[in-house]
Parts: C-alpha cells; structure tokens; sequence
C-alpha cells in the first residue's frame, strides 16, 4: 500500500485530499496543528474503509517536523507529499498584525520548506515519489487586501519551480499546483472579503480535479 503525507489534513483542500486519495487505496498521513481535526478525518477515513493516521505538529517548527518525520519513518514509506497547509489572513497590509504576518509566513513558507527538507532524504531513496505543493492562482498574480498571503505563495512557487530543476535528474518528481477560488474556512478569517461565495468551487470538487489529472508533471491548473 503506497502512503501519502498530506499536510493540513484537517479541514479544506486538504481533508478532501485525504478522503478521496484513501478511497483509492492510499494510506493517509494526516498532518495539522489541531489533533481533533485530524483525528475526524481520520474517523472518516477508516470508517468508508480506508486506512490514516494522524500527527499532530507545527510544521513551522524545524524541531517537531524533525522529530515527527523520526517516528513517521520507523513505520512508513511515504511515497507522496502533498504540502498543502496554508494560513491566511486578509485586508490592508496596515490592518494586519504583527502575528498574523510571522504566523502566514511561518505556515506558509517555512512550514512547506521544513517538511520538503526533512522528508526529502527518505523520498530520493525510493523509485516514483512525488511532491505536490498547493499554491493556488494567489502564486501567479497581485490581489488587493492579500499582500503578505500572496507573497507567500510565490515564495512558494519559486521554491516549486527550484526544486523541479534540482530534482530533474531524480526519481522523485515535483508539481506546482494552481487553482481558482475555493470556499473552505479559510475565509472565516476575512468576513466581507469574497463577496459571493456561490462562484467558488468546493474542495471537494477540486480535490478530485487535482487527483483525476495529476500525473507527475511540473504544473498543474485546476
């Protein structure tokens, strides 16, 4: 059974990654911050059949990654990587936090970054692996009132596209993945932000685009 890690496996794009890819016969490593999340989507999974198990960590923290990836690793072959956990917060950059700025990029770029590095090693070992990175259409263009959340994702893109080169010669491949506008609880932190969710496509919808037409290659839109 191939194992696939997926990181803010909690709720969103993520949750619905897990279920739709545990449906196929996947084993599911669900990571988040919130360990109830994790573990309802676990519920869910062994429930329809499938098989998950959780791990609760901070994936900005070098430390817990390290540590988390140590004990993952005595137990699984993991096979896929889906970085996917993103935190955002909207509105003029003067009406953001000091907080909610080191809390984006600590999720957003260090986070993807750590978990990357740390299970890289163990992925360049083994044939076919793959990495997936979520980036969304925020990686490709400016919007008004998501300053430091698009900032993030192209840091992230250009980290995707950095690996794809470095990795070129591998076994493992990497894909940037570019999608539309999503209704998930990510906009619960933005009330008035999107003005008419009922244009937004849900996870899960895109959840099963993404695995219907990912193949290995470098970029994916969806």
């Amino acid at each position: 059974m191939e194992t696939i890690l997926i990181t803010g496996a909690g709720s969103g794009l993520g949750k619905e990654l897990a279920l739709q890819y545990a449906n196929k016969g996947y084993h599911i490593l669900l990571v988040g911050r919130t360990l109830e999340k994790l573990t309802d989507t676990e519920k869910e999974i062994i429930t329809n059949g499938g098989k998950a198990t959780s791990f609760a960590m901070d994936i900005g923290d070098i430390d817990q990654v390290e540590k988390w990836t140590a004990t993952i690793l005595k137990k699984h072959k993991i096979t896929h990587l889906i970085n996917n956990a993103g935190v955002g917060y909207f509105g003029p950059l003067t009406s953001l936090t000091n907080r909610q700025v080191d809390e984006m990029i600590h999720t957003n770029i260090t986070g993807t970054i750590n978990v990357t590095k740390t299970l890289l090693p163990h992925l360049l070992a083994h044939p076919n692996t793959k990495i997936m990175n979520i980036i969304s259409t925020a990686g490709q263009k400016g919007k008004v009132n998501e300053s430091v959340y698009v900032a993030c994702k192209y840091a992230i893109r250009g980290f995707t596209e950095s690996l794809i080169k470095e990795l070129e010669a591998s076994s493992t491949s990497v894909t940037a993945v570019y999608m539309g506008g999503m209704d998930t609880p990510f906009w619960n932190n933005a009330p008035g932000h999107i003005k008419d969710k009922s244009r937004l496509r849900t996870p899960k919808d895109i959840a099963s685009t993404i695995i219907s037409e990912f193949n290995g290659q470098a970029e994916l839109f969806v």
